[in-house]
């Protein structure tokens, strides 16, 4: 089968609450990840090098960032030849309400999938991070001449009451499917392992036609692929488990819903190591993303007396200057400015961050554009961080521009070190 053929729905409309100050202003997609990168590049990189190039993104919720973003970083097709990356904003089309389901929000969108004629549908989430060949989940769709096959991954059955559960038959064939249950279904064979769906669905256009129009006829449903869609049809079709094969290259499998803070902070802190479980460097598989217009980052005052501009297992971004400060274990987005004398450590600062001189951070996500005031000390004091920013359950500060974080009294020493520092040298 021809790819041309196949049309992809990534789903990108996700509010992402338990992500919250980071959703504030912008879905849960369009949050960014690993430096230059937005959580959707990873989802459309793996299309594209899978030579998937019929691509619909429906989005909902804040998705003006989101939409900018795919609009100046994703305009790599070619219409001529029938390819696109195309944004389906909420039309009530077919009714008064928005997407009341991952479901729904395709049902509302029949009509643009209808009008490409394609034989199949992928259905994505925008949402995680993975790598991935759908096209060798699409061979082993037709191998067995299915009518609808979703990806799953093998997990600890101790881990089964945080996932959708399926179970399966010796063929792979699915027989059941269980929403986050406590005693989950093991693998055939493997009673310590079980399958939890990935989010991620390949349908033959007529039955996803049918099963959606038959899901907005119930009233009792809740117009989910997971809950609803899939367990219907496994009653009336073939439907299949295709076992989730990794591109990245490394011993354990990397998929990640990135659902909380920690969870985030956590997979972001992974990339800073010497050998990190997601690899953002293998060149056999691309990850694109938009790369703003900015200089090289840069690294200054590497003289006599006054420490150097440093960062240490870290991901420094384009046009990030860090001025006689010291960076480790962090994530820098394009265009932060860290002034002199601070420590910055295990934290990641969004676009656009300013950091004031004898700043202290450790922990901290600090979001797009805010401004870190002179003498501010953040991470270091659990009790004024909770009065002043969003904390996690993991301890970790979250700063946004509304946010007031505490001046720390700047010491006459500093103060003689940073006056020497900026004396003019004599001749």
């Amino acid at each position: 089968m021809e790819l041309d053929d196949i049309l992809v729905i990534l789903l990108a409309g996700g509010v992402g609450e338990r992500l919250s100050p980071l959703t504030k202003e912008r879905a849960k997609p369009a949050v960014y990840f690993g430096g230059p990168y937005r959580i959707i590049d990873f989802t459309l990189s793996n299309c594209i090098n899978s030579g998937l190039r019929r691509i619909f993104i429906a989005t909902q919720y804040k998705s003006l960032s989101l939409n900018r973003h795919i609009r100046m970083g994703w305009n790599v097709v070619s219409e001529e030849l029938g390819e696109f990356i195309e944004i389906l904003p909420p039309q009530k089309r077919v009714g008064e309400h928005w997407y009341l389901g991952t479901a729904d929000a395709v049902f509302q969108n029949l009509y643009s999938i209808v009008r490409e004629g394609s034989s199949h549908v992928i259905v994505l989430s925008g949402d995680h991070v993975y790598k991935m060949d759908y096209s060798k989940m699409l061979r082993f769709h037709l191998d067995r001449n299915a009518n609808a096959t979703l990806a799953t991954l093998e997990v600890p059955v101790a881990d089964g009451p945080r996932f959708g559960i399926v179970k399966v038959d010796d063929n792979d064939r699915v027989t059941g499917f269980q929403e986050k249950p406590q005693s989950p279904a093991p693998i055939p064979g493997s009673p310590d392992v079980t399958l939890a769906s990935m989010g991620i669905y390949i349908f033959r256009s007529d039955v996803l036609v049918k099963a959606l129009e038959e899901d907005a006829a119930r009233p009792d449903s809740q117009h989910d692929f997971g809950k609803n869609i899939i367990p219907s049809l496994i009653r009336t079709s073939s439907v299949y488990s295709y076992r989730f094969y990794d591109e990245n290259k490394k011993a354990a499998k990397y998929w990640r819903d990135i659902g909380t803070l920690d969870a985030y902070f956590e997979a972001s802190m992974d990339l800073c190591q010497v050998n990190p479980e997601f690899n953002l460097y293998d060149p056999e598989w691309p990850l694109r993303t938009y790369m703003p217009q900015a200089p090289p980052a840069k690294f200054v005052f590497a003289e006599e007396g006054r420490r150097c501009g440093q960062a240490l297992d870290s991901i420094i971004s384009g046009g990030c200057i860090i001025s006689g400060s010291r960076i480790s274990g962090s994530i820098l987005c394009p265009n932060v400015r860290v002034h002199s004398f601070c420590d910055i450590e295990q934290s990641i600062l969004m676009p656009n961050v300013r950091v004031g001189r004898h700043a202290r951070m450790r922990r901290v996500i600090v979001d797009r554009d805010v401004v870190i005031p002179r003498g501010a000390s953040i991470g270091y004091n659990p009790d004024e961080d909770r009065r002043r920013h969003a904390v996690t359950d993991g301890g970790i500060a979250v700063v946004t521009a509304d946010d007031e974080p505490l001046i720390a009294p700047i010491s006459e020493a500093a103060l003689r070190a940073e006056a020497e520092a900026d004396r003019p040298a004599h001749k």
